[in-house]
């Protein structure tokens, strides 16, 4: 076993189950504003694994493949339920769902934080934290920018949909950032606290991906797929280097990379509330704000910080049995 190499977890049905139940909830966030899979990943203890595994899939394929495929296969069923699930959920009750994957991921926290659980916080390392933090707000403030300048209500999205793709003919310019724009989902789907669908809010491409899905839209605008596919070839680029990256970081400067890693996740639950897919919901309040949905909002998200907390506290004491 080499300097880098660690022990996988060896499957009994209970360990299997897990291990499925993990890449449900991955699958689910690449879809659901807010749920980070990575984080979950260090809740079931599991993510140095997880990470190790993608990181050396093709050097070392069959020990990887098999502690990865009940993964992969919780993480298909994940994405096809959370499609179908969220897309009507966001439609009727945007503000209410952000809320409450905010509030998950507010409640996961403490187990992203534990990571640096007796490191000395030197003046390197609260920078690193600063800049983690930083990072997501900036790119929800940057996509808020943007929808400023071409405000689009959100009952008018449909319209929004068929202008936009309709372009794709003569390859729109967000086929050209599809690529490094999957490259970054693939990242987030590995870095705790980071979520896909929290990323393509704060783009201003949530939406627009989630509403392209639909048979009339394929026939009428085929070239999409060449987004999808450019999209699909990043995002499996970013999981797998970035995994082998992030696996030597965190044997050679695992304090440091962590440090990022916790700003991340915070600033990823701010930005999920100030960014242009969520601008436009508040644009819809403008002739008054719809009381009945931000009641909705702030209960659903009290339940996620303390649904997500009480599985902390769970694997937290499972850890210190064992």
């Amino acid at each position: 076993m080499n300097e880098f190499e660690i022990a996988l977890l060896k499957y009994d049905k209970k360990s299997w189950s897990k291990s499925a139940l993990l890449g449900f909830i991955i699958g689910l966030a690449v879809i659901v504003p807010g749920i980070s899979g990575s984080t979950v990943a260090i809740i079931f203890k599991l993510y140095d694994q997880f990470i190790y595994a993608m990181g050396n899939l093709l050097k070392d394929f069959k020990r990887c493949f098999k502690f990865l495929l009940p993964i992969g296969l919780g993480a298909v069923v994940g994405i096809v339920f959370g499609f179908f699930a969220v897309k009507g959920l966001v439609d009727a009750f945007p503000f209410a769902v952000v809320c409450l994957f905010s509030g998950l991921m507010l409640g996961a926290f403490p187990a992203v934080k534990d990571e640096l659980k007796g490191a000395k916080m030197t003046p390197l390392r609260l920078a690193l934290l600063g800049i983690g933090v930083l990072i997501p707000i900036a790119v929800g403030v940057t996509s808020a920018w943007i929808y400023s300048k071409t405000p689009m209500p959100l009952s008018d999205y449909s319209l929004r949909y068929g202008e936009t793709y309709n372009q794709f003919s003569e390859l729109n310019y967000r086929i050209f950032l599809a690529l490094p724009v999957g490259y970054i989902l693939g990242i987030t789907q590995i870095v705790p606290g980071l979520s896909a669908s929290a990323l393509l809010m704060s783009l201003g491409w949530f939406n627009d991906l989630i509403h392209s899905v639909s048979l009339t839209f394929w026939s009428q605008n085929p070239v999409v797929f060449v987004y999808y596919l450019a999209l699909g070839v990043g995002f499996i680029g970013g999981l797998l280097s970035f995994s082998k990256i992030l696996a030597v970081l965190f044997q050679k400067a695992r304090y440091g990379a962590y440090s990022v890693i916790v700003g991340l996740s915070f600033g990823s639950i701010v930005s999920m509330f100030f960014n242009g897919d969520i601008l436009a919901v508040y644009a819809t309040w403008q002739n008054g704000a719809d009381w009945l949905e931000i009641g909705m909002g702030v209960a659903l998200f009290v339940v996620g910080v303390v649904e997500s907390y009480l599985l902390v506290r769970f694997e937290r004491k499972k850890d210190n049995e064992k």
